[in-house]
């Protein structure tokens, strides 16, 4: 079953998550198939910008609990989004969770309709948004960040968009993002892969500086007590034991 769907128009390249099974969470086999879609589009001379959507309701639902990637392969992903020597666009018409937020940091532009949503949920289930940490941090207004890393609280496009999170949101998507396409599709390739380069260099420092402590980090939240707890209610629709 192909879990990444692909489809070319003037150059560029959609690449939509297409697992709705599980909400298009970040499963190991879905993360892979993104892995190698993203390589092919870099290997592409004939693609000229990225666009990273989905099928259904929700963009992505975070990580898979039943099987999620490993941290380093989460971090790998990431970072070929951000080092891809081509823009990367996200178009979101649904709902965004936890490491799904992750993806849309990576991203250089990142649009949604003005009815999607946004939380980061992983303090609910009793971890910590590590890994997706390294694209957010250095792009999101960090009071923001604050708030909705510690209560899980659910927001809107609206806000994402003051927040740094999203480029910009309308009713219509595909609208918003037609002038931004053309604009691309009229650039230079290589005066594209040397401003990219030149917008990600803080975002990269932050992967060489931190990724290890924050896979670490992560891997230790995902085998905690607290964490089994927390998944475990998830999954059976209830509150965890520490709810008040």
């Amino acid at each position: 079953m192909t879990l990444i769907a692909r489809t070319r128009a003037r150059a560029v390249e959609t690449l939509s998550l297409d697992s709705p099974h599980n909400r298009n969470a970040l499963s190991a086999a879905l993360a892979g198939e993104l892995a190698a879609a993203l390589d092919g589009c870099a290997r592409d001379g004939d693609v000229r910008a990225v666009v990273l959507t989905h099928t259904g309701t929700t963009f992505c639902a975070g990580a898979d609990l039943r099987d999620p990637p490993d941290p380093d392969a989460l971090v790998a992903l990431l970072r070929q989004i951000v080092e891809l020597r081509k823009p990367v666009l996200a178009r979101v018409t649904g709902h965004v969770r936890a490491g799904g937020l992750g993806l849309l940091a990576a991203c250089d532009i990142a649009a949604a309709s003005s009815t999607s949503t946004f939380a980061f949920t992983e303090v609910r289930i009793g971890v910590a948004p590590a890994v997706v940490s390294l694209p957010l941090l250095p792009r999101t207004d960090p009071r923001a960040l604050a708030r909705y890393y510690l209560t899980g609280e659910r927001f809107d496009a609206a806000e994402a968009v003051r927040t740094g999170l999203l480029t910009t949101a309308g009713d219509d998507v595909d609208a918003v993002l037609e002038p931004v396409l053309d604009g691309l599709r009229r650039a230079s390739p290589q005066a594209l892969a040397e401003t990219k380069r030149l917008l990600t260099a803080r975002v990269l420092e932050a992967f060489d500086r931190d990724a290890g402590d924050l896979t670490a980090l992560s891997a230790r939240l995902f085998s905690s007590p607290q964490a089994r707890e927390g998944m475990t209610a998830f999954l059976e629709r209830r509150d965890p034991e520490w709810a008040v």
